[in-house]
């Protein structure tokens, strides 16, 4: 499977995130006290992250912006063949990947699978040996899987937002997302 990614980091926006609409879940290794997590930091990291499908399944994409104080960073990829829940994890698993030590993050999600993934179901599936109350396979178990992976190194607080409703982060994070979908050439598709 090919993926297609770009990276670009950006000046600061007027309106750096806009926290209307959201609900809120701390998950993660909690911070030693005392401890900086980064040099010279005085707050978390904001992650708003988004996936896009034009097909479900079809071609997708992720996307993803960090803020941090005055700084910006954009992420986003797509693959060929894909749904939006795996574009949706996706964008998370890259976004929490991309940092470079420890962290106190708030990730900004529109998505309630990756929410409630995260915060409620995630423990019964792992307890349960990766299947579901009625016995079934996970399904992405292998998204989730390394989404578990990556949020163990940091301390993050997960936040819903409501999808196409003004929220500034989120609609750059959607947009990144179909960057990330219209990254896949036509080449990449299956035929």
């Amino acid at each position: 499977m090919r993926h297609a990614r770009g990276i670009r980091l950006v000046e600061p926006s007027s309106s750096q995130h806009d926290e209307r609409r959201t609900a809120s879940t701390t998950v993660g290794a909690p911070a030693s006290e005392g401890q900086r997590l980064l040099p010279g930091s005085s707050g978390p990291v904001h992650i708003y992250t988004d996936g896009a499908c034009k097909g479900n399944p079809g071609r997708g994409g992720w996307g993803a912006l960090l803020l941090y104080g005055d700084r910006e960073k954009e992420l986003f990829g797509g693959e060929a063949l894909t749904t939006n829940n795996r574009m949706e994890l996706m964008a998370v698993i890259q976004a929490l990947s991309s940092l470079k030590r420890r962290c106190q993050v708030v990730v900004h999600t529109d998505s309630q699978y990756v929410q409630l993934g995260i915060t409620e179901w995630l423990p019964n599936w792992v307890r349960r040996g990766w299947k579901t109350a009625s016995k079934k396979p996970v399904k992405n178990a292998d998204l989730w899987q390394r989404l578990a992976e990556v949020t163990a190194r940091h301390e993050i607080q997960w936040r819903w937002v409501r999808g196409h409703d003004g929220n500034v982060g989120n609609e750059r994070a959607d947009e990144l997302a179909n960057r990330g979908a219209d990254s896949v050439s036509a080449s990449d598709l299956p035929s």
